[in-house]
């Protein structure tokens, strides 16, 4: 099971330094006789009748365990993994560092002290990765649904059932995007789990996750629904299932089922300060999941399509900038040069509303939306644009492709009602930057300086009205009466910034 800490930085397991990331079980080995067993305290259960009114009783999921519990799978990796002290693969890496481990993680200096006594260079070396997940049969002759990192790196994998057979297995192809992979094994009259559409799940409804956390095999725990579509930091592509279903590590790939059985996605990753679970677990929707399996299946990979778009979220703040009805939407705070956006004529300061007929609420959904497309794919974008509903198409590109540096856009504005002194930017300058246009930051105060607009940032637009003069940025604040978006591009990265000035 993947970790994610409390802030957008992941947090990796302690244990997962010898093992897998996230799918790892209770005892890991790094190295030919070192050990280190990981103990956490058990969760707690909650029970839906402390809260629930009188008369309610919670779903029976006895007959549901007895009768799919079989198609649930423990998968068991090892192989070996490339380390190097410069890795740059987490906190905690580089200057003797642990790729992916946290240094405030108690196991941090007793792994780097291990670490430096195998090695003592800084070039490449491998060691031994070992770890465990979970997986689900989908079809009688060995066809099983599990995450992209439970498999990560694995050279064997092994895949162990209910009635304690075992099989070598076969992996058809891993997804990164999405975290999702396909194995077979050879064998038949297998049980499997029917699959069923995460389209159809709603908020609230009861859930059960099946696995093997911390290696306890064939482990049933129930919760419901918290919410779905669930944008997760690095996971634009899934528009993740949250539940409060208890899941750990060894749960990753594991089946998360409704009260009718069937399957409506695949438990992966977890919010967490401990590396155990708290209460904020998701899941990949079956419905995309199924999509990238076929895929694996016909062609052995995956692809997704790719718009060209740098997003942000839309604040209330901004939301009063570009004159939307509420703060809904992602804002184009850059476009890719020669990308699908670009020639189908998307600009910085654009706020797409819809995206082939789907509202845009969270600025996350655009990149679900996009990512579960195929390139080639036509994507009907509805805009808003200087407080004009437009819309536009693309032609999706692949996401696989060579993304080229995208272009630059931003904003400055006048001294008085933002607080900023501006010049012009010099020939040399703009060729630099790679702008037709902008305002150099010579010093900032009051309003824009408590947004986070600094000496030296170079002010692309305002409200999305390019601007080359200190009388084109107080044309538009005359216009203004609440606040007013910036478009700032510093050491070569663009954002909006919304400054209020009412």
């Amino acid at each position: 099971m993947k970790a994610l800490s409390m802030t957008p930085t992941r947090l990796v397991l302690a244990m997962a330094v010898a093992g897998l990331l996230g799918g790892a079980g209770a005892t890991f080995l790094a190295g030919s006789r070192a050990q280190a067993a990981i103990g956490f305290g058990a969760p707690v259960a909650i029970t839906a009748a402390a809260s629930a009114p009188a008369g309610f009783v919670a779903p029976d999921f006895s007959q549901i365990t007895a009768r799919y519990g079989g198609a649930v799978v423990n998968i068991s990796v090892s192989g070996m993994r490339k380390i190097s002290n410069s890795d740059e693969d987490g906190p905690g890496a580089g200057s003797g560092g642990i790729p992916g481990m946290d240094p405030s993680d108690p196991f941090f200096e007793f792994f780097r002290r291990f670490h430096g006594r195998r090695g003592g260079h800084p070039g490449p070396s491998e060691m031994p990765i070992q770890g465990q997940g979970s997986g689900f049969i989908i079809s009688p002759d060995g066809l099983i649904m599990t995450n992209a990192h439970v498999v990560r790196d694995a050279q064997d994998v092994t895949v162990k059932l209910t009635d304690r057979r075992e099989f070598q297995a076969k992996v058809l192809g891993a997804d990164p995007r999405t975290d999702v992979a396909v194995l077979k094994i050879a064998a038949k009259s297998l049980p499997v789990v029917p699959l069923g559409k995460t389209s159809d799940l709603k908020v609230g409804e009861w859930v059960l996750a099946i696995g093997s956390p911390f290696g306890f095999e064939n482990s049933v725990s129930a919760g419901v629904v918290s919410a779905k579509g669930r944008s997760l930091p690095d996971e634009s592509f899934v528009p993740f299932i949250q539940t409060d279903v208890a899941v750990n590590p060894g749960n990753s790939g594991g089946p998360l089922l409704n009260s009718r059985g069937e399957v409506v996605g695949i438990n992966s990753q977890i919010y967490s300060r401990t590396g155990g679970y708290q209460g904020l677990s998701f899941a990949i929707p079956i419905d995309l999941a199924t999509k990238i399996k076929d895929q694996i299946v016909a062609t052995g990979k995956a692809t997704h399509a790719r718009l060209g778009v740098v997003i942000q979220e839309v604040n209330q703040t901004l939301a009063d900038s570009f004159k939307l009805d509420k703060p809904e939407g992602a804002l184009v705070a850059s476009v890719e040069r020669g990308s699908p956006a670009d020639k189908a004529g998307l600009r910085p300061g654009d706020v797409i509303i819809k995206a082939n007929g789907q509202a845009i609420v969270s600025s996350g959904d655009l990149p679900a939306i996009i990512g579960s497309s195929a390139p080639g794919d036509q994507a009907k974008l509805e805009l808003v644009r200087q407080g004009a509903r437009e819309t536009v198409t693309a032609t999706l590109a692949d996401a696989d492709q060579k993304v080229a540096k995208a272009a630059s856009s931003d904003n400055s504005a006048g001294k008085g009602k933002l607080g900023l002194a501006l010049r012009a930017l010099q020939p040399r300058e703009r060729s630099e930057a790679g702008l037709e246009s902008g305002m150099v930051v010579e010093d900032a105060s009051g309003p824009a300086a408590a947004a986070g607009v600094r000496l030296g940032d170079v002010l692309v637009s305002v409200n999305g009205m390019p601007v080359k003069s200190v009388e084109q940025v107080q044309a538009v604040l005359a216009k203004s009466d609440k606040s007013v978006a910036l478009l700032i591009q510093r050491d070569g990265r663009r954002i909006f910034v919304p400054v209020r000035i009412g």
